[in-house]
């Protein structure tokens, strides 16, 4: 998922707030909090339960989380919900304990749920900045019994990529780079990308960049990829875990336009705030990086293995579980 669509959801969500947790399809949470098949765990430290919103990224999380977790001693599960309007009123109930969270988008989203709808676009509290960007999320978490853990280096946000060959022919390498060129750019990505700060209005305004229109191809998609390597469009947005660049490369965003949407666990503090869990969890913080994550999310949407299936494979090559 893009951080374009997270945001979008982040923000119009907030609206939905209301929605029950029985809407999502299946028993409540409470229901759920027993184990499912892929948690595990002698439980003689207590039930976590760990929650996944419903994208592959979110679930390979969700299953790190849970196994690391397990392998300490406690009795993990996890469970799936919908989107993030659903799943972040269940963990400042303690129906979930944990939740693996992106730190730009759930701090606009506690932003528009705090201040108002609005506020993501006149008052932001995200940035480029990931320190800034987590001490804002923590001021607004806090007072809703929320807990942030320090974010890592695995950062999942909107990313920019061109062919090799124009690369390699114009001497890319950063979107600064592409600026300067003065080069003509159409984006193969999303219609919205036209009006978005952070795509094609953010490009023009950070970098310069003339972009002259947007092919609607969709956001990382193989067809907006097929455009871009047979040179249609110049630039292609994808995500930073997207794993299948065949004959793309990335351009640095070295100007930071893209918020800090760097991984970090969010818990409930009451249930799950123990400085034990903060340190267990902090483990796999620290190793994780944007690299691993899109080869996690290319096992099992290219070689269709079980989300808990790669979590486990990743944890015992670093390392990290005992067993």
């Amino acid at each position: 998922m893009s951080k374009t669509s997270r945001i979008a959801g982040a923000v119009l969500g907030v609206v939905a707030l209301t929605g029950s947790l029985a809407a999502c399809g299946g028993d409540s949470l409470e229901k759920e909090k027993g184990g499912s098949e892929s948690g595990g765990g002698s439980g003689k430290k207590g039930a976590l339960v760990v929650g996944a919103a419903s994208f592959t990224e979110s679930k390979v999380l969700a299953e790190l989380y849970a196994q690391i977790l397990a392998d300490a001693g406690y009795k993990t599960s996890v469970t799936t919900v919908k989107n993030r309007e659903l799943y972040e009123p269940s963990l400042e109930k303690g129906e979930i304990d944990v939740v693996p969270e992106y730190a730009a988008t759930i701090a606009e989203f506690l932003n528009a749920k705090v201040n108002g709808p609005k506020a993501p676009d006149e008052k932001p509290v995200a940035s480029g900045d990931v320190d800034a960007t987590v001490a804002a999320l923590t001021k607004l978490a806090e007072p809703r019994g929320l807990k942030v853990l320090p974010a890592g280096a695995a950062v999942d946000q909107n990313a920019f990529a061109v062919s090799k060959e124009f690369a390699e022919k114009n001497n890319l390498k950063t979107l600064s780079d592409l600026g300067k060129s003065k080069l003509k750019v159409k984006i193969a990505a999303g219609d919205e990308c036209e009006v978005r700060p952070f795509c094609a209005p953010g490009l023009k305004k950070t970098y310069g960049i003339d972009v002259t229109g947007i092919d609607p191809k969709g956001v990382g998609t193989p067809q907006s990829k097929q455009a871009v390597k047979d040179g249609a469009d110049q630039l292609v947005l994808t995500t930073t875990t997207d794993a299948v660049l065949d004959g793309l490369v990335f351009l640095e965003d070295d100007k930071k336009l893209q918020n800090a949407d760097n991984v970090l666990p969010v818990v409930n503090a009451k249930d799950a705030g123990s400085k034990e869990i903060a340190d267990v969890l902090d483990k796999l913080t620290k190793v994780l990086t944007t690299e691993d994550l899109a080869e996690l999310n290319r096992k099992v949407d290219a070689e269709r293995a079980k989300p808990e299936d790669a979590a486990k494979a990743y944890l015992e090559s670093k390392g990290l579980l005992k067993k």
